[in-house]
């Protein structure tokens, strides 16, 4: 007996009410006979017909696109990018919602993760519940923020630069990115035809005149002669190994915090956003306050971020251990930071070099983990060690929350919490917790 086929919704349409923001850039609505729809290009509170992108009779959910706004938020700009919106580039979740509105609902979203997976209310974790923007990022609606200071450009079968589309790999080709910093645009990636390429990354650092394109040729193309409307040094993506190798130019660019310079190799971290890596420093610094001769943990510390603003205060006396998995970033950080003697970068995972290095006790740690965060493993080991306070860099707050609740579990509690607009227009945040002991009851 032959199972019947799975029909797929995809092209069916709803008319629904949409409901609250969930994590991700979508809302969430029911349709009238109680199918579950995470909703792109709606706002809470709206009625839409919203046209389902994914999913099947059997599936727990779907993914939808309002496509025809009947009643529309007060909230509601038009967006002002003409390659936002249903079926267009996916780069951009909120560019049809009021600034004000974005850092809201992005709010909204670190509360709900914040309850629901470690049992916090903003209050136990000393959040006034604000979405900071960053210095110069509060503009008039239709105005739109130039803060990515790297775009990574799909070429499509033609050779036309644009991005991806929403959870496709589909090409929005486009002529100009509208949140992509003066230092990308004015490159001209998008003018010109990039034959026999899979994708062109644009980096123009903000701490320097420095510029830098690599380039990923599709499988035995040849490199172009890369001719720009700026000088820019151009790397290269090893279709073997998946190295980065250096083509002509400086094999990194330059970026200022904290009055030091970094260099930032290809494929090394660096906040996308201009503004972000001081930003973050100063709260990270701020919640920490760091004595002289203390000593410090960086984990995942990328070029050395957060380990040089530590060696800094903490001073001839104090100790700072950086731990980071990428090698070209450990030569980095140990260029940047060689002028601190007492500062030492290990390269590996940190769950397996924290415990080869004997360390016990830390007064201070910071750690920025990737996007899935930490981990129990890692969280519980950190306890361990007796750290005063503990600074935890987030850029999201589902992974954030899950690991808070493994510190609660041992014995740390969330002492202020703070949240950054650090990527306008998009759903993502940046979140800076500083954690300390709990006072134990008497």
């Amino acid at each position: 007996m032959q199972n019947s086929p799975v029909s797929s919704l995809v092209g069916e349409e709803y008319e629904v009410e949409v409901g609250p923001v969930a994590h991700g850039g979508h809302c969430i609505a029911r349709t009238e006979g109680g199918r579950v729809l995470f909703v792109r290009h709606a706002l809470p509170g709206e009625r839409i017909v919203a046209r389902v992108t994914e999913g099947e009779e059997t599936s727990r959910f779907l993914r939808a696109d309002a496509v025809t706004v009947l009643e529309a938020s007060k909230d509601r700009v038009e967006a002002p990018c003409p390659f936002a919106g249903p079926g267009k580039c996916g780069g951009c979740d909120w560019q049809h919602a009021k600034p004000g509105a974005q850092r809201r609902l992005k709010g909204e979203v670190v509360a709900e993760q914040l309850l629901r997976l470690a049992g916090l209310t903003p209050e136990e974790a000393g959040w006034d519940g604000t979405v900071m923007p960053a210095e110069g990022d509060k503009l008039p609606p239709g105005e739109v923020p130039k803060w990515r200071t790297r775009v990574q450009y799909t070429i499509d079968d033609e050779g036309r630069a644009g991005l991806r589309r929403h959870r496709s790999h589909e090409v929005e080709v486009v002529d100009h990115c509208m949140i992509a910093a003066e230092g990308v645009s004015e490159l001209g990636i998008e003018k010109r035809v990039w034959e026999g390429m899979a994708s062109v990354e644009a980096i123009a650092a903000s701490g320097s005149n420095d510029r830098q394109v690599i380039l990923t040729p599709r499988p035995g193309a040849r490199l172009p002669l890369v001719e720009l409307d700026k000088p820019v040094s151009v790397m290269r993506v090893d279709e073997k190994d998946g190295g980065v190798h250096r083509v002509h130019g400086r094999p990194f660019v330059r970026e200022r915090a904290d009055e030091r310079t970094y260099r930032v190799g290809s494929g090394g971290f660096w906040q996308v956003h201009p503004k972000a890596a001081q930003t973050l420093m100063l709260a990270v610094m701020q919640g920490l306050t760091p004595r002289k001769g203390e000593t410090a943990l960086d984990l995942y510390c990328g070029v050395g971020l957060f380990a040089g603003a530590l060696a800094d205060r903490v001073g001839d006396q104090g100790a700072v251990l950086g731990v980071e998995s990428g090698k070209r970033a450990v030569e980095d950080a140990r260029h940047n930071l060689a002028d601190f003697p007492r500062v030492r970068i290990e390269q590996g995972k940190v769950e397996q070099v924290l415990p080869r290095t004997g360390i016990t006790d830390v007064d201070l740690i910071v750690l920025d983990p990737p996007r899935a965060g930490a981990g129990k493993q890692t969280v519980h080991h950190l306890t361990t060690l007796g750290a005063r306070r503990i600074a935890y860099v987030a850029c999201d707050p589902a992974a954030l929350a899950r690991d808070l609740a493994y510190f609660k579990e041992r014995g740390y509690r969330v002492r202020t919490l703070r949240v950054f607009d650090l990527f306008p227009m998009t759903h993502h945040v940046e979140c800076v917790a500083i954690l300390e002991p709990a006072k134990k009851d008497a």
